[in-house]
């Protein structure tokens, strides 16, 4: 980042009045030099052994169902048996790739870390997925090996001549038994911060899957950020519950970052609401991480989550989607003495790029957290490209160490999304208010253009799930001759209530201009969703195209 004069950038905000950029208030950030050889294992692992660093014997990782834990003297000494077999036995080499095909579990983040020790290119996909979702990202790729449970390994092609079951007593063998002889030791790898780490794979909520490639660089700069706004640590280990998938970015970079930083992580499988409440009652868990359907859930299923004992709760991390002002609020009135850290990032950005640090700044309502360290931003009007000072709605443009590398395949995507001077359009419009604080406000590519107005779906999503009658609900564009786009609520109903569509409707058009009233209201049983929690809109515009809507 150049260097400009801090006369002209104001300390509140970031806000650079000469350049019109945001500049991060947080610590700087001392990054090992570009061209030093360094692993995001390497890089973890130092931090790991920090004088403030939990004793060896401490549960690094923590599995949920079955209460299994290992330490991270194990953690470390399985990294590098793994890692060993991986290099010796499989012939994995620098620059291979390794797909993976897992729910969360112990395993995973002690793959992870053996893999980046080699120089293995990680590409984690939802177990969830389709064969033929599966198939594009393996094209896209080009594994050598494959790492699934025996559950999911038949969606892996036979082109991937390799693939080790991670729930055999073959793997917990290779992991946790290698016998080190002579000929047979762990050949260190020469891993470089601008080698390719991961290929993580976008939503695909606006095309089919991209392949994000992240380096080593953008790793270490995810986690050095944390590190750097972390309090004084305790040598007794956080102890964080992480629900969210570690195949996304958002869970990768969790498990990745908490491992550093000594906490315990905590994995449940398949995310289940009585699980989850149940392992922060046994194992006394202060933090969680959470995707927005799941805070949902919390404060909308009242009556089991009174059945068990939060009282250890005092952090609960949320990011993948925005949550509507009407969820916070009913949050902090349920929970009132934990801090619910909202976050705002893409795959793109290796997770999170602005973040809520300490009970303070959890208590804006409605934002998304400041600028992380060493990073810029930019809010800039789509229309003429101008960027823009505080308080102003705009897209967000982002700059710093953990931007990706580009999509795999893919130049015309990288050109249209990465320009020329590393800043990468996020499509996203928000603005940065005269604090620094992030407020998301809707995806451009899906405002409403009704009578040449824009329609932000996520305004009457919150007035929708504002109704005590509404679970949630989504809005999405329906063409219509006169007005071009109308818009178009999908609501899930309150167990017991027999609310309809013209009290639905009555109910916004009091509240809103008349071009944003909702022309039809449908009601569905959920909300379809991907991993990270986000509404798969193109699913609800299909079915309201499907649904032949006539009255429109």
């Amino acid at each position: 980042m150049e260097n400009r004069p801090t006369t002209l950038i104001d300390p509140k905000s970031g806000f650079c009045s000469l350049t019109k950029t945001y500049l991060s208030l947080r610590p700087h950030l001392q990054l090992p030099p570009n061209t030093a050889s360094v692993s995001t294992t390497e890089y973890a692992f130092s931090l790991l052994r920090h004088s403030s660093s939990p004793p060896p014997q401490a549960t690094a990782l923590l599995d949920a169902v079955t209460g299994h834990r290992i330490s991270f003297h194990e953690l470390i000494y399985f990294t590098e048996t793994l890692a060993s077999s991986l290099q010796n036995r499989f012939r994995l080499k620098k620059g291979d790739t390794a797909f993976i095909l897992s729910p969360n579990s112990l395993h995973i983040p002690i793959l992870y870390f053996s893999l980046f020790s080699l120089g293995v290119v990680i590409s984690p996909s939802n177990p969830n997925a389709s064969e033929p979702e599966i198939h594009h990202q393996i094209n896209l790729s080009k594994p050598v090996i494959a790492f699934a449970t025996s559950k999911n390994a038949h969606k892996i092609p036979d082109s991937v001549k390799e693939k080790i079951l991670l729930d055999s007593p073959e793997f917990e063998s290779i992991m946790t038994s290698q016998t080190r002889v002579a000929g047979n030791e762990l050949e260190r790898v020469k891993v470089y911060q601008s080698d390719l780490a991961a290929i993580l794979y976008s939503s695909g909520t606006t095309g089919r899957v991209k392949g994000v490639l992240l380096t080593h660089r953008n790793f270490i700069s995810m986690v050095a950020a944390s590190h750097a706004t972390r309090g004084v640590k305790n040598s007794i280990p956080t102890v964080t519950l992480c629900t969210v998938p570690y195949f996304h970015a958002y869970g990768f970079a969790y498990c990745v970052r908490l491992v550093a930083m000594g906490d315990t992580l905590v994995s449940v499988g398949r995310f289940k609401l009585r699980e989850m409440l149940s392992a922060i009652q046994e194992y006394r868990v202060s933090h969680v991480a959470l995707a927005p359907p799941v805070v949902v859930a919390m404060v909308k299923n009242v009556g089991v989550v009174d059945g068990y004992d939060l009282s250890s709760l005092e952090v609960v991390a949320c990011g993948g989607a925005p949550l509507t002002k009407r969820v916070l609020e009913l949050f902090k009135e349920r929970f009132p003495c934990v801090h619910l850290a909202q976050g705002y990032g893409l795959t793109e950005t290796t997770a999170r790029i602005f973040g809520t640090v300490g009970p303070k700044e959890s208590e804006v309502i409605g934002a998304t957290g400041k600028l992380l360290s060493n990073c810029e931003a930019r809010i800039v009007d789509p229309d003429t490209g101008i960027s823009l000072p505080p308080c102003s709605p705009g897209e967000l443009w982002v700059r710093g160490d953990t931007i990706m590398k580009g999509y795999i395949g893919d130049d015309e995507a990288t050109a249209a999304t990465l320009d020329s001077g590393g800043w990468l359009r996020t499509g996203d419009l928000c603005y940065i208010d005269k604090e620094g604080f992030l407020f998301f406000v809707d995806r451009i590519k899906e405002l409403i253009k009704c009578k040449g107005y824009q329609v932000a779906p996520a305004e009457l999503e919150h007035l929708l799930q504002s109704n005590p009658d509404i679970v949630e609900a989504a809005v999405v564009p329906y063409p219509e001759e006169e007005a071009g786009q109308v818009p178009v609520g999908f609501v899930v109903r309150q167990n017991g209530s027999n609310i309809d569509e013209s009290k639905i409707k009555d109910f916004i058009a009091r509240q809103v201009a008349p071009y944003k009233r909702l022309e039809r209201v449908m009601f569905i049983e959920s909300l379809p969703r991907n991993a990270a929690g986000k509404v798969l809109r193109r699913e609800l515009i299909n079915l309201a195209l499907s649904n032949a809507i006539s009255k429109l």
